[in-house]
């Protein structure tokens, strides 16, 4: 099991250990003891270059294949010299990637360990199963919203670029439960799988059930019959993105301008709008008072779009005499700023 993510990133591992600077402070001496070398044998053997150059490769890669022509007694005490040299240059290169190995193996160890540590530390956070299309976009928002996530993606290439978004990652099976239990399952809030099979999902989902009897699981479903299947299964809710997207397109033919509108109120960063629900606290001080009293419209210019009461009932366009209540979840449009205001009056009791 492979974990990355940003807590392997550290001071000490930001440059890789067998850096360009050393690198080409081998070539360097390399090439040097390759000019030395054909230049000795040049003046000494009065050789041609491409002679002087080959008998220094064999003598300092001790193949001794074939000497080129008759040494003199000064080119074979240049002979030992270049023998020496070239032992020593090969002897410094190797132990530069012997280096570089065990710095690489033991920063691998070290990473792992910061990873698990910061893992066990997380609480009330959300596993995201498959980091396909739907599992970056879930990230990307959850990460937006401040929302603790860890991610289980069984493939390499799929789970690049999390280390620079600081997402932490195992890599490994999310159907295995031993991929969940690193995951700190016990302690999340949350499981979204959106792996690419439905047989996948439904076994994840099962598996998280089991493990985690308070946890919320969101699935997702290609197929309408795996719906059912998942909802059995122990999922919570249930999610399908052919069906959702069918569905958009199909409004956007039939009704452009109400698509248009939710997409620039829910989707569009620009105007800072978003969509908030929060639950109303026995000790918040709108508690029961209607609408028209509480002056949520008038100091925080919020919507109420909806209001969902403890018995289930949804109530849409809720009238100005309709009573907030402890339980009820108020389902708002408006500015994020006005949002996180209404949250904090309605769930601290401001």
């Amino acid at each position: 099991m492979l974990f990355v993510g940003s807590p392997m990133t550290d001071s000490s591992s930001n440059t890789f250990p067998l850096g360009p600077g050393r690198i080409l402070r081998g070539l360097f001496i390399l090439l040097l003891v390759l000019f030395i070398g054909t230049s000795g044998y040049m003046i000494i053997e009065h050789w041609a270059f491409l002679d002087s150059l080959y008998m220094t490769v064999i003598t300092i890669s001790t193949v001794g294949y074939r000497e080129v022509g008759e040494v003199s007694k000064a080119g074979r005490v240049f002979t030992i010299f270049v023998i020496f040299l070239g032992m020593g240059t090969f002897a410094y290169i190797l132990s530069m990637l012997a280096q570089a190995m065990v710095d690489i193996h033991v920063r691998s160890i070290l990473g792992r360990r910061k990873l698990e540590k910061a893992i066990r530390a997380m609480k009330s956070h959300y596993i995201i199963c498959g980091y396909g299309r739907l599992g970056r976009i879930i990230c990307r928002e959850l990460k937006a919203h401040g929302v603790p996530t860890v991610v289980i993606e069984n493939k390499a290439e799929a789970a690049q670029g999390l280390e620079s978004e600081g997402i932490l990652c195992i890599q490994s099976d999310a159907t295995g439960e031993e991929a969940l239990l690193e995951a700190g399952i016990e302690r999340a809030k949350g499981l979204v799988s959106v792996v690419a099979s439905d047989a996948d999902n439904l076994f994840i989902t099962m598996s998280a059930r089991v493990l985690n009897p308070d946890l919320f699981i969101l699935a997702r479903a290609d197929e309408e019959h795996s719906e059912k299947k998942l909802l059995r299964a122990g999922a919570n809710r249930v999610v399908m993105p052919y069906l959702i997207g069918g569905y958009k397109m199909a409004q956007t033919i039939v009704k452009p301008a109400v698509t248009d509108f939710l997409d620039f109120t829910v989707h569009s960063r620009e105007m800072g709008l978003e969509i908030g629900e929060v639950v109303v606290n026995e000790k918040s001080r709108l508690n029961g008072l209607t609408l028209i009293d509480s002056g949520i419209r008038r100091e925080l210019d919020v919507i109420i779009v909806a209001i969902l009461k403890k018995n289930g009932e949804m109530s849409f366009n809720p009238s100005s005499q309709t009573r907030i209540e402890s339980g009820d979840t108020l389902i708002s449009l408006g500015k994020s700023n006005d949002i996180e205001k209404l949250a904090e009056i309605l769930s601290a009791g401001k």
